[in-house]
């Protein structure tokens, strides 16, 4: 009794729609479906429809709500398994009295119903293509194609059903608890992604039962790369590999930034299935190591040194990456169920496609061009959480699918256009000091303005394509690049801009006569932080960042005076070496003077989100301990003086300070490197105790805290050695410490 109440269940199992149309009906395939907003739904329409199995309406819609029949569920079942090649055989008989060769799904029902057995019809031995299929009927029908029988599942239908279905993740995301109810398009597209992701009862995956090739392990970065035809029917990995969609179709976009799988057949894609354990997450990062990432919230995420990373349009390992990257760098981390970081993106997920420019204050217009309608996306600026409000004119905005993000940068820089591929009428890419830029589609129309040779002020992306261009006197538009000298000469110079792009350019230095002029300047500008503009054709104009906004920092209400600092601050800090990217974490709690600030600039809230710690010099700072020599005899002695560090010593020069030896000094070397161009005493605070230090990062006394670098100097008086920080600590209680702005520089213990 149970198996014919099972029988005639099961005849009423099907209902399903490939097309939501039958066969012959003309229908306009659109890419992306103006009824779907949310991201689940999303990408599991955009899997099924490249695999043939659903697809949208005429309008443009996907219709998540409206039901399915047993017509439709059979040729999502047979489109599922790929054999639609086997059903001539079945195309032209009858096995239904009431689904005739004539009818559009003929070929769908007689091969489910006899070739499959996996679906029945009624006891009156009728089919009833068009009644609905509940959702406890297509579970059924889908347990059957993976080979499960009633022995295998027992009790009683459809609760035993469903209980094996879920141990599999056949209902993953999906309701049960109202199994009659009629099956929905949204829910039966989540269930057809999760059969291709399950595995049939002997244990082989689903997708190996249907002759299509797997590429595991897959990062997209875009879905409309160029493929071998010419068009935008290529999907591109963040490994540079080019696989060209099947049957001439493109995607819209929505896997670009996912992990997963890419479905093969004869050497072509027919679909991409997104990974479905773990999650995504937009970070801002406070603090980067080999293996670990800390984020402003104080969140740490482990990861191996080998995790790749997708970084300025190219997959590289974690370790190549991140000495790189510096705190505020927006990260889009893709988590394991374990919550250990698989893979990285540095900043939104995905290679942007195309742009929307911001001509209005506070302006969103087009943004929903970019999402295909998706609305409940977040947005970003220069990675860090955004409203309306905070948008500007030349403002450029992208969509990462990934994370149902609005992507908004502001790095706007100037230069002259050198070169471009393949013409200036559709440029692809356009090389700017040096540096070769891709072109979105969408920025072609106020590129073809301009000509090689010209000066123009370029819009780019947070991945740093041109989103368009503007010329330079253009209000509103100015030049913004900041970046690092890394190699500089009297004709030429290297910057690494913070938005993680290296330019390169000539520099000049005014008259060739005075080389010490030259050769001084060149050695102010060698690992410095600068802004830069443009000189002249191909020439860098570079201006070492100074002044901004004044007052103290507190460090744990993060204020530089009254101003806020933002969640993505970029904190140098000045060194012997120029300057190198710390974090406030490092800098621990406490207060830093205001003459130790030496720059800091606002961003368009008005919060500060570059700071540079420590005074501008002309020359390298470097911090020891002075030694006195004389050479000569009684009638002409000569004093020699020379500054120990920890890193050997400088000099001896002819002493023309009155300085003893043994002092703890500050000396910069003049441009000649014969001398020393200045030499001060650093401040001495006598016997600070250990109970002083905040961790190791700080130290209070006296009410003001001093910021103690990681690498900072320590000399053991009674040994004569220079020692770690942990062997002076632990030598003794108290110690003698010798500070300038704010920054203890060596510290000496002695008893």
């Amino acid at each position: 009794m149970k198996k014919k109440l099972l029988a005639l269940l099961l005849a009423a199992v099907m209902t399903a729609s490939l097309c939501a149309l039958p066969a012959g009906a003309a229908a306009k395939r659109t890419d992306r479906f103006s009824d779907l907003s949310d991201s689940q739904s999303i990408l599991a329409a955009e899997s099924l429809r490249l695999l043939g199995i659903m697809d949208g309406y005429g309008d443009g819609t996907f219709r998540p709500g409206a039901q399915l029949n047993r017509a439709q569920f059979c040729k999502m079942v047979i489109c599922a398994t790929q054999k639609e090649n086997e059903m001539g055989q079945y195309r032209t008989v009858t096995v239904y009295p009431d689904v005739k060769p004539s009818h559009w799904a003929a070929g769908y029902i007689n091969m489910a119903a006899k070739g499959k057995n996996i679906i029945s019809g009624y006891p009156d031995g009728k089919f009833y293509p068009d009644r609905v299929v509940t959702l406890g009927q297509a579970v059924t029908i889908l347990l059957r194609l993976l080979d499960y029988k009633d022995e295998h599942v027992g009790g009683v239908w459809p609760n035993s059903y469903l209980s094996a279905a879920a141990k599999i993740g056949l209902t993953e995301n999906l309701s049960t608890a109202n199994p009659n109810a009629p099956l929905t398009r949204a829910q039966a597209a989540q269930m057809f992604v999760n059969l291709l992701r399950a595995d049939c009862r002997e244990g082989a995956s689903f997708l190996s039962t249907t002759g299509v090739e797997l590429k595991e392990d897959v990062v997209l970065v875009s879905s409309s790369a160029t493929g071998p035809d010419g068009k935008d029917t290529a999907l591109q990995t963040a490994s540079g590999q080019l696989y060209q969609i099947a049957d001439g179709k493109t995607s819209n976009g929505c896997f670009n930034g996912l992990k997963g799988t890419l479905l093969m057949k004869n050497g072509k894609v027919v679909s991409f299935l997104p990974d479905a354990k773990g999650s995504n997450k937009t970070v801002v990062v406070s603090k980067l190591s080999a293996l670990q990432i800390t984020d402003t919230t104080g969140s740490k995420y482990a990861l191996a040194n080998d995790t790749s990373v997708f970084y300025n349009s190219k997959e590289q390992s974690w370790s190549e990456v991140y000495t790189w990257l510096n705190p505020g760098t927006s990260l889009t981390l893709y988590l394991g169920a374990a919550g250990n970081v698989e893979y990285i993106f540095v900043g939104g997920g995905s290679t942007a496609s195309e742009a929307v420019i911001v001509y209005k204050k506070g302006s969103t217009d087009n943004f929903k061009t970019l999402t295909g309608g998706a609305s409940g996306y977040t947005i970003y600026k220069n990675g860090v959480q955004a409203t309306a409000a905070d948008m500007r004119p030349y403002d450029v905005a992208t969509y990462s699918s990934a994370t149902n993000s609005i992507r908004v940068c502001d790095v706007r820089l100037t230069g002259y256009y050198e070169s471009c591929k393949p013409n200036p009428k559709e440029p692809t890419s356009i090389t700017v000091f040096g540096q070769e830029f891709p072109v979105l589609t969408t920025a072609q129309a106020t590129l073809a303005t301009f000509r090689p040779g010209d000066q123009m002020t370029l819009l780019l992306t947070e991945d740093n394509q041109i989103a368009g261009a503007v010329k330079p006197d253009t209000s509103g538009a100015g030049a913004n690049a900041v970046g690092i000298v890394k190699s500089i000469s009297s004709s030429s110079a290297e910057v690494e801009l913070l938005c993680g792009i290296t330019i390169k350019g000539g520099v000049s230095f005014g008259s060739s006569d005075d080389m010490d002029m030259i050769e001084k300047r060149v050695q102010q500008m060698q690992n410095q932080l600068v802004r830069v503009t443009s000189q002249g054709k191909n020439m860098l104009g570079l201006v070492r960042l100074g002044g901004g906004v004044s007052g103290a920092l507190d460090i744990e209400a993060r204020k530089l005076g009254s101003v806020s600092l933002a969640a993505n601050v970029r904190v140098f800090e000045h060194t012997s070496d120029g300057v190198r990217a710390t974090s406030l974490e490092e800098l621990s709690g406490g207060s830093i003077p205001a003459a130790r600030i030496g720059y800091a600039r606002t961003n368009w809230r008005g919060q500060v989100d570059i700071l540079v710690l420590g005074g501008v010099n002309d020359g390298t700072t470097i911090y020891g301990r002075t030694s006195v020599t004389m050479q000569g005899d009684d009638d002409k002695i000569t004093y020699y003086m020379e500054v120990v560090s920890s890193a050997g010593r400088v000099g001896p020069f002819v002493l023309r300070y009155d300085i003893p030896g043994g002092v703890y000094v500050a000396a910069v070397v003049d441009a000649s490197g014969t001398n020393f161009a200045s030499l001060q005493r650093l401040n001495k605070l006598e016997e600070v105790p250990n109970t002083a230090w905040s961790g190791q990062a700080a130290v209070t006394v006296g009410g003001q805290t001093y910021t103690v670098p990681g690498d900072v100097q320590c000399y053991n008086r009674g040994t004569n050695t220079w020692v770690s920080l942990d062997e002076a600590h632990a030598y003794a209680d108290e110690a003698n410490m010798y500070e300038s702005e704010g920054v203890i520089r060596i510290i000496e213990v002695n008893h």
